[in-house]
């Protein structure tokens, strides 16, 4: 026979979607500690130490609305606003500014400052850094003016930069908000609740935990299997689909070894526990997912190195200003040049660059149903150019279909009518193909573990199985049906007998029941090719099931009969060869190739596990919204290299002017005119990221 007939002595098989796992939670360069701001990196900066992203947004998010409120009166009644509206402020409000500013900086604006400190001990310069210098002069050098000494009213400007600069941390850690219950949803694979067998036979309810090495289990029909161990009574159907990635379930009875998670789906077994706690098997995909989490690489957000470099950049010119117009023996207008500088250096827009850009896409890609829990595998996205799909429940349905019959011309309405009763994943297959048909009614069915079910449909005896019926009657398969049953193995399809006629009958027809492919995988792998990018499918199903659905999608390369361990290391081989690998899965047993994975993708219809790790969530099961995820980080990329080249060029322009290198033919940059243009660079900011709303994400229309 067959490796397919092989499989077929089963009886029945799930065929439901191989569990896949999910991305591990991206490092975003943050430290831990106990200092709010000592955090490396643009988006971790002063949120606590500990927390998850959701409740660093919630900081930033409160710190945003106390500076904004605060904010409103401190731009109302300064001078400067005045200036430049033609207003004069009530002489009573003149300490307002000063006081609520002061308030603003050492309060919300606490972690900008405490960021600074922590770059300069680290010697890592970057936006903490730049921001800190900026509000630190403005604070300095408007509390002089409020107290007579110079004329630099920065009150205003100052307040607005720090609520800007909050409003942009906040919106950036509400999209890196990472869902991170990964490990909790493996460990909730696990029953509640096990029952174990006395020495007595009495049989008691403890928790997993409770059990040791040596206990005997009873697991019911549909229970899971509380610990790693081996049948003592008893047979089964096992779904280890969740542990192996095996689409079919396999038959478990006295002696076979059975593993914590997996399901008795059709008989009771007694189970003598051999491993529990860390020793489990599921334990071992746990710590495979820890491990491929923490050997990410530490990512620097692209405004994090624009910020550095423009810090030095506004350093050397204040240095630069300084020094120029003192040597002119101008010291007060050194003074205010130099103080011009180092504020204006710091751009609304480069605090909003990426922020913005980030919210929009990822708001734009939940209604495109692309749900974005980790912006740097978001973009990293763009440089793909290895996808790895799952196969079962991914580029497949994941649920058997009839996709062939032979034999008699009754033969499906005979087979539909004995299966009717049955809850098997394949029985249920029948009964769909024979919708619409005329399907007698059944009789005395019994359910025979292994070999198939039986019934009396109209007065004789009809059963329904695979090649274990047929060798426990004797019978061979007829001539007239080899043929297609040989094709059918080929192709990987789970091949059902109808046998008609007293014990032991004869054999009237056959049905081929595989995992159906999606009819928009075809599209989704051409698509991928048109652009490149090269396809990859692994699965831990058989590999004549595997090379039949490579075949007919076309993909590049297999790699099938995988445990969890085969697919992390498979994503490290590809990786190995300089691919930038894009993982595609929906089950627990993908976990650590998610984690492994340059971008770890999950299938919105899988497990929760796929769902809890993946930086990126497909809430269908369209395989064609890859591309989209490829065309929202392509398009999103080009706009955050546009904003940032705005925000830098802005300076490159207005740094000079406020140094007064115009000066020598009459023009020198008002501070007032200089801290307005910043604040209009950020609308010119904000609309260029408005424009992603405008990004084709439709699968249907990518793959055109």
């Amino acid at each position: 026979m067959c490796a397919a007939a092989g499989v077929h002595d089963v009886g029945r098989q799930t065929m439901h979607g191989e569990p896949r796992a999910a991305s591990a939670p991206q490092e975003h360069g943050t430290h831990p500690g106990g200092d709010p701001g000592a955090h490396s990196g643009h988006a971790g900066h002063g949120a606590p130490a500990g927390h998850g992203h959701a409740d660093h947004a919630a900081v930033f998010r409160d710190r945003f609305v106390v500076a904004l409120v605060l904010a409103v009166p401190v731009v109302g009644f300064s001078a400067m606003t005045g200036m430049l509206l033609g207003y004069a402020p009530p002489a009573w409000s003149a300490w307002i500014p000063p006081v609520l500013g002061t308030v603003i900086l050492f309060w919300p604006g606490w972690p900008f400052l405490s960021g600074a400190v922590a770059e300069i001990r680290a010697r890592r310069p970057g936006m903490m850094l730049l921001i800190g210098m900026a509000v630190g002069v403005a604070w300095v050098a408007s509390l002089l003016s409020s107290l007579g000494v110079g004329g630099l009213d920065f009150w205003w400007e100052l307040a607005l930069l720090v609520v800007i600069m909050l409003l942009g941390h906040w919106l950036e850690m509400r999209a890196l908000g990472q869902a991170s219950g990964a490990l909790d949803a493996l460990a909730a694979l696990l029953p509640d609740t096990a029952e174990r067998v006395g020495a007595d036979g009495t049989v008691g309810t403890v928790a997993p935990a409770d059990l040791t090495v040596g206990d005997v289990v009873l697991v019911r029909s549909g229970a899971r299997v509380p610990a790693d161990g081996t049948v003592v009574d008893g047979a089964a159907e096992v779904d280890e689909s969740m542990i192996t990635g095996e689409s079919r379930p396999v038959p478990r009875g006295t002696g076979d070894r059975v593993v914590a998670g997996t399901v008795a789906t059709d008989s009771a077994l007694r189970v003598r526990v051999d491993a529990v706690g860390e020793d489990t098997a599921l334990s071992g995909i746990r710590r495979l997912v820890e491990n491929a989490q923490g050997s990410r690489s530490r990512a620097q957000a692209l405004a994090d190195r624009a910020a550095a470099l423009l810090f030095w950049f506004a350093a050397g010119a204040g240095v630069l200003t300084f020094g120029a117009w003192t040597l002119l023996g101008d010291t007060a207008q050194a003074v205010t040049r130099t103080v011009t500088v180092l504020v204006i250096a710091c751009p609304h827009a480069l605090g909003l660059a990426i922020p913005l850009v980030i919210a929009i896409s990822t708001a734009r890609a939940a209604r495109s149903g692309v749900l974005v829990t980790d912006r740097l595998a978001l973009e990293r996205t763009r440089t793909v150019d290895t996808v790895l799909f799952d196969k079962t429940g991914t580029l497949t349905t994941g649920s058997p279909r009839v996709v062939g019959t032979a034999g008699a011309a009754d033969t499906l309405a005979l087979a539909a009518a004995v299966e009717a009763d049955s809850e098997h994943p394949l029985a249920r297959a029948v009964v769909a193909a024979a919708d619409g048909r005329a399907v007698p009614a059944a009789h005395g069915f019994r359910s025979h573990t292994g070999r198939g079910v039986s019934a009396t449909v109209d007065g004789r005896p009809v059963a329904v199985g695979g090649p274990a019926l047929l060798r426990e009657r004797g019978l061979d398969v007829p001539a007239g049906l080899t043929g297609d049953v040989h094709r059918w193995g080929d192709d990987g399809a789970t091949v059902l007998y109808v046998v008609a006629g007293a014990d032991p009958g004869e054999v009237v027809g056959a049905l081929a029941v595989a995992d159906a492919v999606r009819p928009e995988s075809r599209a989704a792998v051409d698509a991928l090719h048109a652009r490149g990018v090269r396809v990859v499918m692994i699965t831990g199903d058989a590999r004549p099931v595997a090379e039949a659905v490579a075949r007919d999608l076309g993909v590049d390369e297999v790699v099938a009969e995988v445990l969890p361990e085969g697919k992390d290391e498979a994503v490290a081989r590809l990786r190995g060869r300089g691919a930038v690998v894009a993982m595609v899965g929906d089950g627990v047993n993908d976990a650590p190739a998610l984690a492994r994975a340059d971008v770890g993708i999950a299938i919105g219809a899988g497990t929760d596990v796929a769902v809890a790790s993946a930086g990126v969530v497909l809430a269908s099961s369209d395989p064609r919204g890859v591309l989209s995820v490829i065309a929202l980080s392509r398009a999103g990329y080009r706009k955050m290299l546009q904003n940032l080249w705005w925000a830098a060029g802005y300076n490159l322009v207005s740094v000079p002017l406020a140094a007064g290198v115009l000066a020598p033919v009459g023009f020198v940059l008002p501070p007032a005119v200089g801290a307005l243009l910043m604040s209009l660079s950020t609308v010119v900011v904000a609309l260029n990221a408005q424009l992603l709303r405008r990004v084709e994400l439709r699968p249907d229309r990518l793959v055109s």
